[in-house]
């Protein structure tokens, strides 16, 4: 099977399991290279993103420790999506994920770098601002609503409701080197903020009150 056939089933196959609404896809520009930030939950999260109808070459970040299940290590081989370590600081990985935004791919990364824990927004990591920079790509904040209680549903049988909210797209400032370390943490707050301002209130866990999203949430 390959990457083309794997998402048309995978399409289909969300359709049938769950009623999932994407909402702002006018947001997302039809071509040319994106950062597609989002929060992370639950493994429907990536399938979700994969079989967005916007676009077709959306490319994500994927633990390696997949590796060692045959299935997930099949379908993220097939869909040409990248291995990262996140246990170290993986160039070869990062390399991998700036070529594919500067051919005019969409990258897909989850900035807290692993699955919530809580359901809610766990601390960001910076790995996201570099990738940012090296390609000075537009962002786009995604915000994915039910995955944290899709698989609970589905076993009781209940088609799960999942909302996908795309924000507007955004470039960080460039990169400050007189003051590195302070630039890194105020563009993964922006970043961290933009996913909750497309969130509802209960997901903004560890970003919940933060200035930052004050702001956002009052300008929409």
């Amino acid at each position: 099977m390959n990457r083309k056939n794997l998402q048309d089933f995978v399409r289909f196959l969300m359709r049938r399991i769950a009623h999932t609404e994407f909402i702002g896809e006018e947001n997302i520009p039809p071509k040319g290279g994106i950062i597609l930030v989002a929060n992370h939950m639950s493994r429907f999260d990536v399938p979700i993103l994969f079989g967005m109808p916007a676009r077709d070459d959306v490319v994500a970040l994927a633990a390696d420790k997949y590796k060692k299940n045959f299935l997930f290590k099949y379908l993220i081989e097939t869909t040409e999506n990248i291995w990262i370590d996140r246990e170290s600081a993986d160039f070869g990985a990062m390399r991998a994920a700036i070529a594919c935004i500067n051919k005019g791919q969409a990258l897909g990364v989850a900035p807290e770098g692993t699955r919530s824990t809580t359901g809610r927004l766990a601390e960001g990591k910076a790995g996201t601002v570099l990738i940012a920079e090296k390609t000075r790509a537009p962002i786009i904040p995604v915000g994915l609503a039910g995955t944290d209680t899709a698989m609970k549903q589905l076993l009781s049988l209940r088609r799960p409701h999942i909302i996908v909210r795309f924000g507007k797209a955004f470039r960080l400032p460039p990169m400050d080197r007189n003051h590195r370390d302070a630039w890194l943490q105020s563009c993964t707050e922006e970043i961290m903020c933009r996913i909750a301002a497309v969130l509802p209130a209960q997901y903004h866990g560890f970003y919940a009150g933060h200035p930052r999203l004050q702001e956002l949430l009052r300008e929409q």
